[in-house]
C-alpha cells in the first residue's frame, strides 16, 4: 500500500533490510530474515525487535524507499505484506515517474514531486473509506492492514480503534496490540519467536472491570464464560476502558435485545461506528442524562464558555451543549449551576462587541423579556450561525407555559373536557378532608415555603430557563409546597415544552384509544383500583376515569412499552398535583427520558441500576459490604425503590418529597437516598442473620420516615398511619434524610452513573442470556433423553453457529426474534458436525441435510428451532429402533423430499453391489414374518399413518443406508443384510404392484375410474405415477429390516454423543482459528 512519505535518516544502519531492486531514485527492500529458510535465528531476533519497537515490518516486510542522489535522507513511500503487492507499486513508479524525474535539475524538486504524487494516490485510495475519517489516516491504514493480516476476519468486520498494551498470562506480560472492532476485541503479540493472538467476540464478554494488583497497578480485566484476560500499560487507560465498555455494550444491545432497549440509529448501523462516533455518543448520553432531554435529541456543538449569573454578580465557567431543540449549560463542577433553554423560547441569538472584559460575547434573548450572556466562546461566528439556522427552522412555537385544550369536541369529548377541567377539584376535595388534621401546621408550613420559593423566583428566574443552583436543591429537600408542585415538576422535567409543542395531542390520543381492548388495557383495568386505594381522589369514578385515560393514552402512544406495573402508582401521584394533560406529559418524561429502559418488557433499566447500586454500596459503604458479601438481597429489596420512586415503601407525604428530588436531580437522587437509607441501618443490617430479617429492618425504618408537616392523606402502611400527623420520638424526618444523602453522597455525579450503567448493562444482558438458556433447556429437557450437560453443550454449539452470521447479516429481525433458530446454511453446518454416520458422499450428505431441514421446518418460516433440533438429535442418538427408521423413512418422502429435488445419479448408478452374491431367504418365510410384524405396527400407525414410499424414493432410502454403514466394523455383514432386505422389499413391491394393476383393469371394465387409493400420500403425485410405480409402506420396510439381526444390532447400538460434541467443538474451534480466531491462546 502507498504510505504518507516518512523520513528515514539512516537508511540501513542495523542492516535490517536487504535491497532486492534499485535504480537512481527508488529502492525495493526486504526485511532481513523474511523468506530466508537458512536464517531462522536472525528472523526471530528481527521479529522480536519489530514487535518491541512497534514496527510495521512484522506485517509488511517489503518496502519502497525514495532516495535523492547524494543525500543521506530517504523516504518510505510504500510497503506490503507480499512481494507481488510491492512489485505492482514498483512497476507503477518505473513506468509513470522514473523517466520524468530525470528532467529535474534540482534534486530537492524530485523529492517534492514524488511525495506529492504519492499523497495524491493515497487521497484517491482512501476517499470515502474508513481511514479517511480518522485523525491519522496513515497510521490507521497500517493498523488496519495488520488487523486484516493477523486475524483473517470477514471484510465486513470493521476496525474501530487499536491500543498498544500488555496482555498478562499469569505473571508474564506479553507486549502487543489490542484491536477493537464492531464485533470483537483481538490481541496480537510476537516476541522472540512466540506468537500470541486471540479474538474475543463481544457477545461472549460477561464482565468488564478495572483492577489493581502488585504486578498491575492499573489494568482492564475482561471476563468471558470461559476465562479472564488482563490488559495493562495503556497510554490512556481511561479512554481504552471507556471504548471497550461502549463497544461491548453496543454489540450486546444490538445482538441480545435490539428491540427492547433504546439504541441510537447511528449505533444500529455498525459500519458507521468509528472512535469519533463513540466519543460523541458518550458525550451525548451524558448530556441527555444530565438535562433529561428527549432521546431523539442530537448533540451538535460542545463549547467551553462562561455565563453571566445575576444572582452571583459574576460569570460562571462551564460548558455549553447545543442540541436540536435546546441550549444547555453546566458549570465545571457538576451541579453547581445548570441552565436549560428550549429553542422554542428563544427570540434571538446575537453576537455583541468583544472587549477585554467580555471576549466573544453572545446574547440569547427569550420570550419572557430576559437575556443570557455567554462569553469566551471559541469559534463564535460558526456557533452562532449554526444555532440561528436551527432557530429559523423551528416553526412558530407556542409561548411557554400556555395550557389549553381543543374546544371543537364531540359529545364524548365534552365529557372528557369536563374531566380535564375539573380534575383539580379532586385534589381540592381531598385536601379539604385532610386539612381537618393539623390544619394550622399545614397552612403555616406551606405559606413559609411559598414565600421562600417566590423569593427564589425573583432572584433566579421562573420557568424552564431558571438558574438551577445548590440553593434550589435545599428548597427541594424541604419539600415543594403543594400549590407549586405541579408547576415545578413540569419545569424540572421540561414536560412543559412537550405540552406546549403538542397542541391537542393528548385529547386526540384519548379519543383514539377509547374502546380499544388489548393486553395493556386489560392490565390497566386490573390495576386501576390498586393505585393509592386509600386516597379519596381514587375512591370515586371521576378519579379512576382520569387515571384510566392517562394510562391508556400512554399505552396507545408508546405500544413498545404499553403498560408496566408501577406506572399506575406513578400516574396516580402525578394526577394529584397536576392537570390531567400535564400528568400525561410528566408520565412521558419519566418513562422515556428520566428512567430510560425501565418500563420495557424485561425491566432492563431497573435491573441495570440495581447492579450499579450494588457497586456503589461496595464503594461507598465498604463496611456494610464486607459484612454482607452477597448484596443481591439488598438490591432485590431496593428494586421497588427505583421502580416506584419510594412511593410504595414510604408514607405518602414523605414519598412525594422524594419525587420532588427525583424531578430535580433525576435518578441520582434515588441512588443517593438509597445509600443514605442503608447507611442509617448499617449496624442492624450487619447483625442480621437472614434475608427476611434484613427486609424487616428496612421496611420498619421506611415506614417510620415522617414529615414535620401533615401528610396529604394516610399512608398505606399501618405503621406509618399511627404517626401520620407528626414525627414521633425516634422517627426519621424525610428532610433530614434527604439532606443527609446530599451531604454524604452528593459527590455522586451523572457522569459516574452513566459510565457505571454502560458496564453493568453488559452483566445484566448476559445474565438474561443465561436465564434464557436455562429456560430453553428446561423447556426441551423433558422431551428428550439427552443428559442435561450434553444438552447445554449442544445449545452452545447451536449459538456459536448462529452468532457469526448475525454479526454481518442485514436482517431486520432482532436477535430475540431469531434466537434459537437456524436458517438452512447454518443448520447444514451444524448437521455436518453432529450427524452420527460418516460423511461418505458430500453430495448425498448435503441432500440429507436439506431434507432434514425441510422436515424440521414445520411452520415453513425457513428457520429451525433449538427444540426441533434437539428432538431430531435425540432420535438419532437415543431413540428406539423404530423411531430411527421412521425418521429415515420420513426423510425420503414428501414433504422432506420435494418435487424439485433433482438427483438423476441415484437412478442411473446401481446401488446393489455387483461383486457380492445376493442371498435371499425363502420368500414365504419372509412374508409370514413381515405380516406378523405388520400386525404389531398397524396399531401404532393408525393414528398418524405415513404416506407410502414409491420405487425411486425407496432406492434413495437404500442409498442412505449404504452410506451409514460405510466404515463400520461390521460393514460386510451390514451390506449383505441390506441387500437381502432390499431384494425382499422389491419383491413385495412388485407383487403389490401387479395386484393393483389387476384390480384397476377389473374396475375399468365396470366403467369405474382408478382412484389410486392404494397410495395414501398427501402429496401431489398423479394417479398415472401411482399406476406406473409400485409402493411400499413404512410398516413393510420396518418389518423387513427387523428380519436381519445385523441391522437390528446396528440401529440399537449405543452412540457416543459426548465424543461427537467434543469433535464438533474442536471443529468449530479450528474453523474460527482459520477464519474468525477464537479466544484460545494459552
Amino acid at each position: 500500500m502507498w504510505l504518507n512519505p516518512d523520513e528515514v535518516l539512516l537508511k540501513n544502519v542495523l542492516k535490517l533490510w536487504v535491497t532486492e531492486r534499485s535504480n537512481d531514485f527508488f529502492l525495493l527492500q526486504r526485511r532481513r530474515g523474511h523468506g530466508e529458510s537458512n536464517s531462522r535465528i536472525t528472523g526471530l531476533l528481527v521479529g522480536a525487535l519489530d514487535n518491541v519497537l512497534d514496527s510495521t515490518a512484522r506485517v509488511t516486510p517489503f518496502r519502497i524507499l525514495l532516495q535523492v542522489p547524494g543525500s543521506q535522507v530517504s523516504w518510505i513511500i510504500a510497503s506490503g505484506a507480499a512481494i507481488e503487492e510491492v512489485n505492482k507499486h514498483w512497476d507503477w513508479l518505473v513506468h509513470n515517474l522514473l523517466h520524468s524525474l530525470s528532467v529535474f535539475e534540482n534534486k530537492e524538486d524530485v523529492a517534492s514531486f514524488v511525495k506529492g504524487k504519492v499523497k495524491g494516490l493515497i487521497a484517491e485510495e482512501v476517499q470515502g473509506r474508513q481511514a479517511a475519517q480518522e485523525d491519522d489516516p496513515g497510521k490507521f491504514r497500517e493498523a488496519l492492514l495488520k488487523f486484516e493480516v493477523h486475524f483473517g476476519l470477514p471484510s465486513s468486520e470493521k476496525l474501530v480503534t487499536y491500543y498498544s498494551c500488555c496482555c498478562w498470562k499469569g505473571r508474564v506480560p506479553r507486549q502487543g496490540f489490542l484491536y477493537l472492532s464492531i464485533n470483537h476485541m483481538a490481541f496480537y503479540s510476537f516476541l522472540l519467536g512466540k506468537e500470541v493472538k486471540f479474538v474475543i467476540p463481544w457477545a461472549e464478554v460477561t464482565r468488564l472491570e478495572r483492577v489493581s494488583t502488585a504486578l498491575m497497578p492499573e489494568a482492564i480485566r475482561v471476563t468471558t464464560r470461559q476465562r479472564q484476560r488482563e490488559f495493562s500499560m495503556f497510554l490512556n487507560l481511561d479512554e481504552a476502558f471507556g471504548v471497550i465498555g461502549q463497544l461491548a455494550d453496543i454489540a450486546l444491545r444490538r445482538l441480545l435485545d435490539s428491540k427492547g432497549l433504546e439504541l441510537d440509529r447511528v449505533l444500529q448501523q455498525p459500519a458507521r461506528i468509528t472512535k469519533r462516533i463513540l466519543e460523541e455518543q458518550a458525550i451525548r448520553e451524558y448530556v441527555l442524562a444530565l438535562f433529561r432531554l428527549p432521546r431523539s435529541e442530537n448533540l451538535h456543538e460542545v463549547a467551553s464558555c462562561s455565563v453571566w449569573t445575576p444572582h452571583a454578580r459574576c460569570h460562571t465557567a462551564g460548558t455549553l451543549y447545543t442540541t436540536d431543540s435546546y441550549l444547555c449549560f453546566s458549570s465545571r463542577e457538576e451541579g453547581n449551576l445548570v441552565l436549560l433553554i428550549p429553542l422554542s423560547e428563544v427570540l434571538s441569538i446575537e453576537k455583541a462587541d468583544s472587549t477585554s472584559a467580555l471576549p466573544n460575547p453572545v446574547i440569547v434573548s427569550i420570550r419572557t423579556k430576559k437575556a443570557f450572556q455567554l462569553i469566551e466562546l471559541n469559534d463564535r461566528d460558526e456557533l452562532v450561525e449554526n444555532m440561528n439556522s436551527r432557530l429559523r427552522a423551528l416553526h412558530s412555537p407556542t409561548p411557554y407555559y400556555t395550557f389549553y385544550y381543543d374546544t371543537g369536541y364531540s359529545d364524548e369529548e365534552e365529557i372528557e373536557e369536563h374531566v380535564l377541567n375539573n380534575i383539580h377539584q379532586l385534589n381540592v376535595v381531598s385536601q379539604n378532608q385532610d386539612q381537618e388534621i393539623c390544619v394550622c401546621l399545614c397552612q403555616s408550613t406551606d405559606q413559609v415555603k411559598e414565600r421562600l420559593w417566590e423569593d427564589h423566583f425573583s432572584e433566579f428566574g421562573r420557568g424552564v430557563h431558571m438558574f438551577r443552583t445548590e440553593k434550589i436543591q435545599k428548597l427541594v429537600a424541604m419539600g415543594i409546597p403543594e400549590s407549586l408542585r405541579g408547576e415545578l415538576w413540569m419545569i424540572f422535567s421540561d414536560a412543559s415544552s412537550d405540552l406546549g409543542s403538542h397542541e391537542g395531542y393528548y385529547a386526540s390520543l384519548v379519543q383514539k384509544s377509547m374502546g380499544h381492548n388489548n393486553l395493556a388495557t386489560e392490565e390497566i383495568e386490573r390495576d386501576l383500583h390498586r393505585s393509592l386505594p386509600d386516597h379519596p381522589a381514587f375512591q370515586n369514578p371521576t378519579g379512576i376515569a382520569a387515571l384510566r385515560r392517562v394510562l391508556t393514552a400512554y399505552a396507545h402512544r408508546n405500544p413498545k412499552i404499553g403498560y408496566c406495573q408501577s406506572m399506575n402508582i406513578l400516574a396516580s401521584v402525578l394526577l394529584l398535583y397536576a392537570k390531567e394533560e400535564d400528568a400525561f406529559w410528566l408520565l412521558v418524561a419519566v418513562c422515556e427520558r428520566m428512567l430510560p429502559d425501565y418500563f420495557n418488557r424485561r425491566v432492563i433499566g431497573a435491573q441495570v441500576d440495581q447492579s450499579v447500586f450494588e457497586e456503589l454500596i461496595r464503594e461507598r459503604l465498604p463496611e456494610l459490604a464486607e459484612q454482607i458479601p452477597d448484596l443481591s438481597t439488598l438490591s432485590s429489596v431496593s428494586l421497588s425503590w427505583f421502580l416506584t420512586l419510594f412511593l410504595s415503601v414510604l408514607p405518602f407525604h414523605s414519598a412525594v418529597c422524594v419525587v420532588d428530588c427525583f424531578f430535580f436531580h433525576g435518578i441520582k437522587a434515588i441512588f443517593q437516598l438509597g445509600l443514605a437509607v442503608l447507611e442509617a441501618n448499617a449496624a442492624e443490617l450487619s447483625s442480621s442473620t437472614d434475608d427476611g430479617q434484613a427486609l424487616m429492618i428496612l421496611t420498619g425504618f421506611l415506614d417510620q420516615v415522617g414529615n414535620e408537616e401533615c401528610p396529604g392523606f394516610p399512608s398505606s402502611s399501618p405503621a406509618a398511619e399511627e404517626t401520620s400527623c407528626s414525627v414521633a420520638k425516634g422517627h426519621t424526618n424525610i428532610t433530614d434524610l434527604i439532606n443527609d444523602a446530599y451531604i454524604k453522597f452528593g459527590d455522586l455525579t451523572v457522569r459516574q452513573i452513566e459510565q457505571l450503567r454502560c458496564r453493568h448493562r453488559i452483566r445484566v444482558l448476559q445474565a438474561h442470556e443465561d436465564t434464557t438458556k436455562e429456560n430453553a433447556l428446561r423447556l426441551v429437557s423433558p422431551d428428550v433423553s439427552i443428559p442435561p450437560e450434553k444438552l447445554a453443550d449442544i445449545y452452545d454449539l447451536f449459538k456459536v453457529i448462529f452468532l457469526p452470521s448475525w454479526h454481518y447479516c442485514d436482517s431486520n429481525r432482532s436477535f430475540i426474534e431469531r434466537q434459537y433458530r437456524l436458517d438452512r446454511p447454518q443448520f447444514k453446518s451444524l448437521y455436518g458436525l453432529l450427524v452420527p454416520w460418516p460423511d461418505v458422499s458430500n453430495q448425498h450428505t448435503d441432500t440429507l441435510a436439506n431434507r432434514t431441514f425441510t422436515l424440521l421446518d414445520q411452520d415453513c418460516d425457513n428457520l429451525v428451532t433449538f427444540r426441533d433440533f434437539a428432538s431430531w438429535l435425540d432420535t438419532l442418538y437415543f431413540g428406539e429402533l423404530n423411531e430411527k427408521i421412521r425418521l429415515l423413512y420420513c426423510l425420503h418422502i414428501p414433504p422432506a423430499l420435494t418435487e424439485t429435488e433433482d438427483d438423476p445419479s441415484v437412478m442411473k448408478s446401481p446401488l446393489l453391489s455387483t461383486n457380492r452374491p445376493l442371498y435371499v431367504k425363502d420368500y414365504q418365510d419372509q412374508l409370514k414374518q413381515m405380516l406378523q410384524d405388520l400386525a404389531k405396527e398397524k396399531e401404532k400407525d393408525v393414528e398418524k399413518p405415513l404416506p407410502l414410499m414409491n420405487q425411486s424414493e425407496f432406492i434413495q432410502f437404500c442409498k442412505t443406508l449404504y452410506s451409514m454403514f460405510h466404515g463400520d466394523p461390521e460393514e460386510n455383514e451390514l451390506f449383505q443384510a441390506i441387500a437381502t432386505v432390499t431384494s425382499l422389499v422389491l419383491q413385495i413391491g412388485e407383487v403389490g404392484h401387479r395386484g393393483k394393476i389387476a384390480g384397476s383393469e377389473a374396475n375399468s371394465q365396470e366403467g369405474s375410474t382408478a382412484a389410486g387409493g392404494v397410495d395414501a400420500r398427501k402429496g401431489s403425485r398423479s394417479s398415472a405415477t401411482a399406476d406406473n410405480e409400485w409402493t411400499v409402506s413404512y410398516a413393510q420396510i420396518l418389518a423387513s429390516l427387523l428380519t436381519e439381526q445385523a441391522l437390528v444390532n446396528f440401529f440399537e447400538k449405543p452412540l457416543d454423543l459426548s465424543a461427537k460434541i467434543t469433535q464438533a467443538k474442536e471443529s468449530q474451534y479450528q474453523q474460527r482459528k482459520e477464519n474468525v480466531p477464537a479466544d484460545s491462546s494459552g
